[in-house]
């Protein structure tokens, strides 16, 4: 994260425009002017590029998150995108460069949520690889990025889980 310089931010803020955009004005507001993360900015990313730019992304932040009644300290992922005209050519396979560098942060499990509508994609990505367990069936409550007095603070989402098990076993997971 430290390496990106102000023309990389912006890149990146006009990538994910155009990779969210098409899944809901809302979800590419985040990234208006040169802004390139969400919520909080990444510790560590992962940039895919070519000669028309970039790829694809994935980041990452180590939290802690309470899963039932326990805090757990996880590398939370997010931020996945590839580039629209780039969907469905395999380029998301380049994307596990990711995992020893996971491996190396000392935390128990890495986390992330998707949309439901990718669990074809992750299952052929990461869980016959053996490298993630995916969950469905579980509601998410987050922290909203932006507080306002006429809206609830957190929001609670029924979103696919993906827990990548890194110096624990998955039969460690809360």
């Amino acid at each position: 994260e430290n390496e990106l310089e102000l023309a990389d931010h912006a890149e990146l803020a006009e990538f994910f425009r155009n990779s969210y955009g098409p899944t809901g004005e809302f979800n590419a507001q985040p990234f208006e002017g040169n802004r390139s993360w969400a919520g909080a900015r990444p510790e560590l990313r992962v940039i895919g590029h070519d000669a028309r730019g970039v790829a694809a992304h994935i980041g990452l932040l180590r939290r802690f998150i309470k899963v039932g009644g326990v805090d757990l300290l996880v590398a939370e992922l997010g931020l996945y995108a590839v580039r629209p005209d780039l969907e469905g050519l395999g380029i998301s396979h380049s994307m596990r460069v990711m995992y020893p560098a996971l491996q190396g942060l000392g935390v128990p499990f890495a986390f992330g949520t998707v949309r439901p509508a990718l669990e074809k994609h992750l299952t052929r990505l990461l869980e016959r690889q053996g490298l993630a367990t995916l969950m469905s069936g579980i509601r998410v409550r987050s922290t909203c990025r932006e507080v306002y007095a006429e809206f609830p603070v957190v929001c609670i989402e029924d979103v696919l889980v993906v827990v990548f098990p890194l110096g624990r076993s998955m039969s460690d997971w809360p």
